[in-house]
């Protein structure tokens, strides 16, 4: 799925008018439902966009553009479906998906940072990992309005977008091959994704922070 959307970001003015828009609506639904892997989707297509040598900078400026926005939409639309659930007395489904990926010790963590930071915390968790939700279970607890969180979150998705395109020009640059570069990206893109939670199954039971 990540290589044919990618594969669509090409030169040929058609399949840029169903590429852009594809890469669009996988990352909407990747803020909304967090099982696509929308990092890793921006990356590949940065990587394809970085091989177009006519329209370079310019696919790669859409590219953030189309990433950004998209994610900025997705995380606006959670967090009002999960204000709609903390108002309603029965909750609601999307309240409980993103209760279910907020684990209490990360929530706690969340919570803690929230106070100290305010919507700050926001950027930060948008970058780290898993850490994305929880915040934004913090935010819906306080009481935090739409208007302030989307304020907070429009420069979390700007940076994520920015880091995601980054991994993808990295990879674009170190092969002459698009694919090449794609498998890269993914491939960092998933050990990124997965080293917090490989450190967390090696750190020792006792160590100092996890007492903390």
């Amino acid at each position: 799925m990540i290589l044919a959307a990618a594969a669509q970001v090409s030169p040929d003015s058609t399949q840029q008018a169903v590429g852009y828009p594809s890469l669009f609506l996988l990352v909407v639904v990747g803020a909304l439902v967090p099982v696509v892997p929308t990092g890793a989707l921006v990356s590949s297509a940065a990587v394809v966009a970085f091989h177009q040598t006519d329209t370079s900078p310019f696919a790669l400026l859409v590219v953030f553009g189309v990433a950004s926005l998209a994610a900025f939409c997705g995380d606006v639309g959670l967090y009002w479906l999960g204000q709609r659930g903390m108002r309603s007395k029965n909750g609601s489904r999307w309240l409980e998906a993103i209760r279910d990926r907020a684990p209490e010790e990360r929530l706690a963590r969340a919570q803690d940072k929230l106070r100290d930071h305010g919507v700050l915390v926001l950027v930060l968790s948008r970058l780290v990992p898993a850490g994305r939700l929880p915040v934004m279970l913090a935010c819906l607890l306080a009481g935090m309005p739409l208007r302030r969180f989307a304020r907070g979150n429009l420069p979390a998705c700007l940076a994520w977008a920015v880091t995601y395109q980054l991994i993808g020009i990295l990879g674009g640059s170190l092969f002459r091959e698009p694919w090449q570069g794609v498998a890269l990206a993914v491939g960092l893109t998933v050990v990124i994704s997965a080293a917090p939670a490989l450190w967390r199954r090696l750190r020792p039971r006792g160590a100092p922070s996890e007492r903390a």
